[in-house]
């Protein structure tokens, strides 16, 4: 199969962080790849290079067998349109904000009209034209968002969690639409995302990106078995956080993990540690939590995972949570994205890597 973009010895460095360290990839022709990390991984930054948006500090990138410098980035943009995390929508109707990058290319105003009615509809939003883009629900913007990116029929199509902050409904019509794309007009995409079951739905291949380094590049299964339990713990769990520990009076440790947050752990333990929460072990309440748990907090749910029988939610407490919950509790607690909840789990519950 024919590789469409090779990644060379990428690095980029900001000052002295560095974001991305001596990547190695290739994007084949008409595939879904992810790149699946947590926050801070580097894949936004990968991303962004990859569409001609930043210049890696060192490294060679080459589009269809072509090295990619300054004298042909232009080419590269052409080809390829990227979908940001953050939808940046125009002030105005959906209609010219799907049509705006139509317009820069110079279609006549029926093709243009074609290509917005085609897309508007893949997308699910047919009949929208007249709406003010703004007013539209989050999930909505995005699916906008995506149309304005499909209008554009570029080889390579280049996705920054397209799916995080927005409500279920949204989230199956956005996936959807992108494995209906790929098959079809087999767009190669690149997905970068933290949510595994979003790799295993849409990739048949991922890389593994952690502290800017690809760490595993195979099958989604192949990344989530792992041997290393280092990996493992990044790879199949979620809810995996870094500090520093200091053993308490009462023979347990509290670790800083930052932005404020403080988790309690059965363990003795003193400086830097890694630590993770299985997501079945948290228990969520629409109101504190009355028990012998000794670690509670307060967040607000930013994702929602329908899995069927099982509901996989994205609490921010301070810090992201993982909290895993059956389908009949989330419908009877009406939770949405934005609800307000209380997250409770013991401090034998915290393993340590």
């Amino acid at each position: 199969m024919k590789t469409v973009m090779e990644l060379e010895n990428i690095s980029k460095t900001y000052g002295n962080l560095t974001a991305l360290q001596q990547v190695n990839l290739k994007i084949l022709e008409g595939e879904v790849f992810s790149l699946l990390g947590p926050n801070g991984s580097g894949k936004t930054t990968l991303l962004r290079i990859m569409a001609g948006i930043e210049k890696p500090t060192s490294g060679e990138m080459r589009f269809n067998s072509v090295k990619v410098d300054g004298g042909n980035i232009n080419d590269v943009r052409l080809k390829t349109t990227m979908v940001f995390q953050k939808t940046a929508l125009f002030n105005t109707s959906v209609y010219k904000n799907v049509a705006y990058g139509l317009r820069l290319r110079e279609l006549s105003k029926k093709e243009t009209d074609e290509k917005v009615r085609e897309v508007l509809k893949t997308v699910k939003l047919e009949g929208y034209e007249k709406r003010p883009a703004k007013k539209l629900s989050g999930g909505e913007q995005q699916r906008v968002a995506l149309a304005r990116a499909l209008a554009l029929d570029t080889e390579v199509l280049l996705l920054d969690e397209p799916t995080a902050n927005i409500d279920p409904k949204n989230v199956s019509i956005i996936e959807d639409t992108l494995l209906w794309v790929n098959k079809e007009k087999k767009t190669t995409m690149v997905i970068a995302t933290h949510n595994m079951f979003q790799t295993e739905t849409l990739a048949k291949r991922a890389a593994l990106l952690l502290e800017g380094k690809i760490v595993k590049v195979g099958a989604p299964q192949e990344i989530f078995t792992l041997p290393s339990k280092l990996l493992a713990s990044y790879a199949r769990l979620e809810n995996v956080f870094s500090g520093v520990s200091k053993v308490t009076s009462e023979g347990t440790s509290l670790v800083d993990v930052g932005d404020g947050l403080q988790i309690e752990t059965a363990f003795e333990k003193t400086g830097n540690t890694t630590v993770f929460v299985r997501p079945e072990d948290v228990i969520l309440s629409l109101n504190p939590i009355v028990s012998s748990a000794r670690n509670s907090f307060e967040g607000r749910i930013v994702e929602i995972s329908d899995l069927g029988a099982i509901v996989r939610l994205r609490v921010k407490a301070g810090r992201d949570f993982t909290v895993q919950i059956t389908k009949r509790s989330f419908n009877n607690m009406q939770l949405n994205i934005d609800s307000k909840v209380f997250l409770a789990f013991k401090a034998s519950s915290v393993q340590t890597v």
